[in-house]
């Protein structure tokens, strides 16, 4: 017989769960993201309630809190200095170029800091260049390093990093360690203890740092930054680890005043971390022999707008001749979907490189689901025979080429903390052009027929998987 007591006492708690649900999904519209994502959210929450209010609640907010909170009370002891500092690097801005019209007050307004004159920039491919050029600029350290990478790990390349910090702090050089505890989360503690009794400084970015941010889970700082002095910097897509010596992927180092830049946002990240503030130089040193203007682009969660979103959507929009992408993961908002059409079908030459060999396979599923999109529409698109492609570079007509840590994904263009060099100089676009042609020749065109002719199963998975693209 049925327990009616029972079923009542169900009854009230399905009932609360579903009032719960309204709410959170209320909520979850009223958040700054992707209309796909509102929509996923609010139908999940409604009919799913039970099972996907505690999900909400681990990783269904798009806002960090506490991050720029943070930083402003900094500022009550340092702000003077802060923006003493911030007038040095505006006095080194670069002299207009056209194109950059739209792309430059943009990323001003975005980081306050204009593109910067007087850099010299080093295309790094792969992840031997990578680490051989970060090895020779530790040693040459005369004060301090600071590092800060997504993924580490404990094995050939990571333990050759840890060892060459190891010896400059045992020549007098301070050196100071950022990694995130997601994207770390199966490095060893003893790899860290040993840099930390050999006296350098450790810490998580500890995302989930607060009451407001305790169970959130799905916040990640992706930058992967070094540091050498003030006056030489690396940016772009390399994590740390043996694998990476076989992906495809593209690094930069960088001399001259956009270096500032970079550690600039090493120190905000380690503030949040730790509540200490980092002492560096802050002089501003030109490169001898070369004049690249360079702009560092920090975007993240903390934001008051969307700014990577916005920051990728102009620059796609901007051009007017070519636009070449690299990506490990394609899994676009419908806003960017859209302005990649826009570009192909004003004439635009818009070629997007993926991987050919996967190593998400729900990200692959859902990428799948793209195809159609941007093929019907004029974009190319072109799997990577060779290795993982994991290179996030953009390349702009003849005017502006951005090495970075960002995917055209979701998590990127909204939850992840990530960091892009964009470089105005044509050399260096020509080197980029030179890069990207090779990676197209050693690249096979996708045809519509890619995902329609795989087996059902496939298709069906695939576009689950775009349902879930939200939290990819």
């Amino acid at each position: 017989m049925l327990d009616l007591q029972g079923l009542t006492t169900l009854g009230y708690i399905l009932i609360i769960a579903e009032i719960i649900g309204i709410l959170t999904a209320i909520h979850a519209v009223m958040q700054p993201r992707s209309s796909q994502g509102a929509t996923a959210w609010f139908i999940a929450l409604i009919t799913f309630p039970v099972i996907t209010v505690p999900l909400y609640a681990v990783v269904g907010r798009t806002r960090f809190f506490g991050y720029t909170e943070a930083l402003r009370e900094a500022e009550a002891s340092v702000g003077d200095r802060v923006r003493a500092w911030a007038d040095q690097m505006n006095l080194m801005a670069a002299d207009p170029r056209a194109g950059l019209e739209a792309i430059e007050p943009l990323t001003h307004k975005l980081t306050h800091i204009p593109f910067l004159r007087a850099n010299q920039v080093e295309l790094l491919v792969d992840g031997q260049a990578t680490y051989d050029s970060m090895i020779d600029a530790i040693a040459s350290a005369d004060s301090y390093v600071l590092v800060q990478f997504y993924i580490v790990r404990d094995d050939v390349t990571g333990r050759r990093l840890r060892d060459a910090l190891i010896a400059k702090v045992q020549s007098g050089v301070r050196v100071y360690f950022l990694y995130d505890e997601i994207g770390c989360i199966k490095l060893p503690e003893t790899y860290l203890e040993v840099m930390r009794e050999n006296g350098i400084e450790v810490s998580g970015f500890k995302t989930t740092k607060g009451r407001s941010n305790r169970f959130q889970i799905n916040f990640r700082n992706h930058r992967k930054l070094l540091v050498v002095d003030g006056k030489t910097g690396f940016i772009g897509g390399n994590n740390l680890g043996d694998e990476y010596l076989e992906y495809r992927d593209t690094h930069i180092r960088i001399e001259g005043p956009a270096v500032q830049h970079i550690q600039f946002s090493f120190i905000k990240d380690w503030y949040w971390a730790t509540g200490q503030i980092v002492p560096v130089s802050k002089e501003i040193v030109a490169a001898e022999t070369s004049d690249q203007a360079v702009a560092i682009v920090n975007t993240g969660p903390a934001d008051e707008t969307p700014a990577c979103s916005i920051m990728f959507s102009s620059l796609v929009s901007s051009a007017r001749s070519r636009l070449w992408i690299t990506s490990p993961y394609f899994v676009p908002d419908d806003a960017m979907v859209r302005v990649l059409q826009a570009a192909a079908l004003r004439g635009v030459d818009v070629r997007i490189i993926l991987p050919d060999k996967p190593d998400q396979l729900l990200v692959t599923l859902a990428s799948y689901t793209y195809y159609d999109d941007m093929l019907n529409n004029g974009v190319r698109l072109f799997r990577y025979r060779e290795h993982f492609m994991h290179q996030k570079v953009i390349l702009v007509d003849d005017t502006v080429a951005g090495v970075g840590t960002v995917n055209l994904d979701n998590r990127s263009l909204y939850l992840n903390f990530e960091a892009t060099a964009l470089v105005a100089d044509d050399a260096f676009i020509k080197q980029v052009e030179n890069m990207l042609i090779e990676d197209l020749d050693n690249s096979t065109p996708v045809q519509c027929e890619h995902f329609y002719g795989k087996p059902l199963y496939v298709r069906i998975a695939a576009n689950m998987a775009r349902l879930a693209s939200p939290l990819l």
